[in-house]
């Protein structure tokens, strides 16, 4: 594909490479083919009538070039290497401080893996590109057509089956990529480079760093290219870089993928062109296009105006919806991206300052550019036409004969250099001095003598200052690599402008505004709301809330206040730093025109998703009444929720789905009349569902103790309400029958159960725990019983003092030798099963154990202490009593109508007789017996309708007309009893 060769130009050039070649490999062979055929890209490309301009990422040299070129060249279109859909977007960038990237952005996406989703495309911009200064030109240049001609946002994940390998970061230098905040501007995004020029044959970049003594790629760029080509013509520009990209190209790897995506790009790109020139009847000598200089030296049969037009067919676009937009970028999150080394944008940065002044070329700046001084660029072109090209000649020979040139300057520089990094480190913590920044100027010449250079280069300089500075021990939040990197120019951070922001950002910053702050300021920010002296500061507060919700935590991020489930707080105290995470705010407005739309969009994304969770669906109702307060929205959200939790089948999201159903139970109970419908539903829905599901949960394995406590809390804290509306207790009961684990913790939980259901009294649950102590084969395990009692006090927190004794036991009976082994299992069982639970059962056993260690020697546990009848002395004075009276018995047997009565009306037992009258005399007086009891005679003589005298006026309306009534002897004999006493 090389095409026929140009009458002479480079015929110098070829005879010395294969006069290289034979000597150096011994005759003609592939090295001659590689350096003949770099020659041949170049003397193509130089011949194409389409000039085609080669650039680096990012490039300094680039930048200049470009800006000479446009001046001299002044083309009526450009032709830029870019997502030909991002065109729209370019406008807005004198609305923004550089650097920035553009970014397509697809939340939905139809026609790619799900797992892909989101789907982000960014291409970075700094003043220092030669892509910003072809824009800047194009758009502020009256009669200038800019025409973006790459491939789409779309077809870089179309063509890309692995997600965009060959414009990913994470290059060799990924390791030493900074990891700070602003180097995740870009998020997981897909870069775009515009003149993406590094080496793919991994031996090529490692011989070229290992011979030109640097540390990585962008120092070697920096001295071998960068600095070669700042003050160079544009004919000698144009034919090295086309060389490097011919290098490149032809020494990178044999990858079927990487090598189809770029040449699938180059004939895209040419297909583009001929068809825009095809359309407006443009001249190619009237045009510009501007690629990396890896895909200029390209031999596609697409390549040039002339090339092959109907070979290649574009793919049509998925149904994918694309969102378009500015976020913030630095120089770090660039170097992060695409794998530079930390501080070379900034470095370029400097460079591009430096080399304006020495060559005093007017860059171009977008009209307006925020941060950028006013460009008199276009007031300054002249009206002639555009000059005719000289003929090509050959400049390679030249450039690579050449040696290199002394700076005079650069001692001076790194004079200036060594002063301000000893200032920067001494304000930093550094003990440095004088005598450092003499070292550090000697120590710079040093090294760069060491590697072959003419001068220092900041790479030089930086690893001088660390050897000399830094010592043993960094004593700020700075090292002096960063510190360097700051002084030759920092982490430059972009910022989008309001009126290049979506709607849904300018709509918070409008809402927020009565806060009185610069939100659009990097930084953290102090807001106070004070809503009970200003209450339109609740607006204010609601928006908050939700961006917490929204957005990453750092960027709204409460100090005072919260938001529960029927609270509001009136006074609130946040940090906010919205500039700061800009990007995020951005891509928000990728999802919809309002926070409210986004949130309840993300609500039912999370509610509805494949993956969803009853405590996930729950959660979002949760989230659904604290930030959108939209009743309509929750019951949805809770009627589905129904049904996600009739088909769960584990049980692993029990403990939150107790959680979150005990709060919104108790929200609805506070702040309705009534309970809503499906609340009503989800109860008796989980009621019978937990119960389905609880002898499964015993026996399997894969359930937690944690978990089947839940569901046990589910069941006895719901039990009321969910047999108020129709469910049956029975079902519970069979359920726990039913259930019969091996696992000691899940019996011990059971056991709680049993005695929650009345099946199992506390009395033979001690007497469990005793025969488990006991038992010299159980104690090993003793400690996962106790995890399973302390688990129980969730289903069954009245068992808290027989846990405390269940623990006491086991310290109090069992020896050291058998303690001390289990104790440390114990102890990490509780700590990582039940540590919400332990402040119960810690509170419970302060209320046992004495409060002071002088009491406790003396001190007797409550459980081994006799416990006392509370009928005894009652027992006794009865006993008493009828010693000394024994005719009540004959009384009692004389008239049994009457007692019967008398037992029935006061609830006694049908074995009333039975129960302690044999240890009555036979004989006694019934007169004491009332006497004894006075108590009781007034009970009966109400019964009667007695009066205070006991005269019997039994009535209709007393409650013990009955008596007389059914049994007027009985009545009498009392009476006559009662008149006695």
């Amino acid at each position: 594909m090389s095409g026929p060769r140009a009458s002479g130009v480079f015929t110098a050039l070829r005879t010395q490479l294969q006069g290289a070649a034979n000597e150096f490999a011994g005759g003609p062979d592939a090295l001659e083919g590689i350096l003949l055929g770099m020659v041949d890209d170049v003397d193509r490309a130089v011949r194409e009538p389409l000039e085609i301009f080669p650039v680096c990422h990012h490039s300094p040299a680039s930048a200049l070039a470009m800006a000479r070129r446009l001046r001299e060249k002044q083309p009526k279109v450009v032709y830029l290497e870019l997502c030909e859909d991002m065109a729209p977007l370019l406008t807005e960038l004198r609305n923004c401080r550089l650097p920035v990237a553009v970014q397509a952005f697809a939340g939905d996406i139809d026609g790619f893996p799900q797992e892909w989703a989101p789907l982000s495309v960014v291409a970075p911009i700094t003043e220092a590109s030669a892509e910003y200064q072809a824009i800047a030109y194009a758009l502020d240049t009256p009669g200038v057509e800019l025409v973006l001609v790459d491939r789409s946002s779309d077809h870089v994940f179309q063509w890309n089956t692995t997600a965009s390998e060959d414009e990913a970061s994470a290059d060799a230098d990924a390791d030493e990529a900074p990891k700070s905040e602003e180097a995740a501007l870009h998020g997981e995004a897909v870069g775009v480079e515009i003149g993406d020029l590094r080496p793919r044959f991994a031996e090529l970049e490692e011989h070229l760093l290992r011979h030109g003594k640097v540390r990585h790629w962008s120092e070697w760029w920096h001295q071998y290219v960068e600095v070669p080509l700042g003050d160079s013509d544009h004919d000698t520009y144009r034919q090295v870089m086309f060389l490097i990209g011919s290098l490149f190209r032809r020494l990178a790897p044999g990858d079927g993928d990487r090598v189809r995506v770029d040449e699938d790009r180059e004939r895209h790109m040419w297909t583009r062109m001929r068809e825009h020139m095809a359309a407006t009847g443009t001249d190619p000598e009237d045009c510009l296009y501007v690629c990396g200089a890896f895909h200029a030296a390209s031999r596609v049969e697409e390549f040039g105006v002339d090339g092959h037009s109907d070979s290649f067919t574009i793919s049509p676009r998925t149904a994918t919806t694309w969102q378009y937009g500015l976020i913030p970028s630095s120089h770090a999150a660039i170097e992060a991206q695409f794998g530079l080394a930390p501080g070379s944008v900034s470095i370029a940065a400097t460079q591009w300052q430096k080399s304006l002044k020495r060559t005093r070329v007017q860059p171009y700046r977008l009209e307006g550019q925020a941060g950028a001084r006013t460009s008199r660029a276009k007031k300054a072109l002249p009206a002639a036409a555009p000059a005719v090209p000289a003929p090509a000649t050959d400049r390679l020979s030249g450039f690579l004969r050449q040696p290199p040139v002394l700076d005079g300057l650069d001692e001076s520089e790194l004079l200036g250099w060594s002063v301000d990094i000893v200032r920067a480190a001494r304000r930093n913590g550094y003990l440095a001095s004088t005598a450092d920044a003499i070292a550090v100027f000697e120590t710079s010449i040093l090294l760069a003598g060491m590697r072959d250079r003419a001068k220092p280069t900041p790479y030089d300089f930086q690893d001088a200052a660390v050897t000399c500075i830094e010592k043993d021990r960094v004593p700020g939040r700075r090292d002096v690599r960063r510190l360097v990197e700051i002084m030759m120019g920092g982490d430059r951070i972009g910022q989008v402008g309001y009126e290049a922001l979506p709607p849904l950002a300018r709509d918070v910053y409008d809402r927020l505004e009565p806060l009185g702050l610069k939100l659009q300021q990097r930084g953290v920010q102090r807001a106070l709301l004070d809503m009970a002296g200003r209450p339109e500061l609740e607006a204010c507060s609601d928006v908050l809330w939700m961006l917490r919700r929204l957005m990453p935590a750092a960027a709204a991020r409460p100090i005072m206040g919260e938001r529960r489930l029927g609270e509001r707080s009136i006074q609130e105290s946040w940090d906010l730093a919205l500039g700061t995470h800009q990007r995020a705010l951005i891509e928000l407005g990728y999802e919809g025109v309002s926070i409210e739309q986004v949130l309840e969009q993300r609500l039912r994304r999370e509610a509805y998703g494949p993956r969803a969770t009853t405590a996930g669906v729950l959660a979002a109702v949760e989230d659904s009444l604290l930030y959108l307060r939209s009743g309509r929205l929750a019951d949805e959200l809770g009627t589905h929720a129904l049904k996600v939790l009739s088909a769960e089948r584990t049980v692993d999201g029990a403990p939150e789905v107790l959680r979150r159903a005990r709060a919104l139970l108790a929200y609805y109970r506070t702040s309705q009349p009534e309970l809503p419908a499906w609340i009503e539903s989800f109860v008796r829905t989980g009621y019978a569902h937990y119960c389905t599901l609880l002898p499964t949960a015993f026996r399997d394995e894969d359930a937690t103790v944690g978990q089947v406590a839940a569901m046990l809390g589910f069941l006895f804290s719901m039990e009321s309400l969910a047999l108020s509306l129709g469910c049956d207790r029975t079902q519970l009961e069979l359920a726990v029958a039913q259930s019969h684990p091996e696992d000691p913790s899940k019996t011990a939980l059971l056991w709680a159960a049993q005695v929650q259901l009345g099946t199992l009294s506390r009395s033979e649950l001690r007497a469990r725990c005793d025969a488990l102590l006991d038992n010299p084969l159980v104690v090993p395990s003793y400690p996962r019983y106790l995890s399973g009692f302390v688990h129980a006090l969730e289903p069954v927190p009245g068992l808290a003092d027989v846990v405390v004794e269940a623990v006491s036991n086991a310290f109090g009976r069992l020896p050291d030798t058998v303690l001390l082994p289990w104790l440390p299992l114990l102890i990490t069982t509780l700590r990582k099963g039940a540590g919400d639970l332990a402040p119960l059962l810690i509170r419970e056993a302060g209320r046992v154990f004495p409060g002071r260690l002088s009491a406790l020697d003396a001190w007797v546990p409550p459980w081994r202490q006799p416990q006392e009848d509370p009928f005894a002395v009652s027992r006794a004075r009865h006993t008493a009593t009828a010693a000394q009276a024994p005719q009540g018995i004959a009384l009692l047997a004389a008239h049994p109508a009457a007692c019967d009565a008398v037992a029935e009306l006061l609830g006694c037992e049908d074995d009333w007789q039975q129960q302690g009258t044999s240890a009555l005399p036979p004989d006694g007086a019934g007169a004491a017996l009332l006497a004894a009891y006075p108590a009781a005679c007034d009970a009966v003589a109400g019964l009667l309708g007695c009066e205070d005298g006991w005269a019997p006026t039994v009535g209709a309306g007393s409650p013990g007309a009955a008596l007389p009534t059914t049994h007027p002897a009985s009545a009498e004999a009392l009476e006559a009893l009662l008149s006695r006493a």
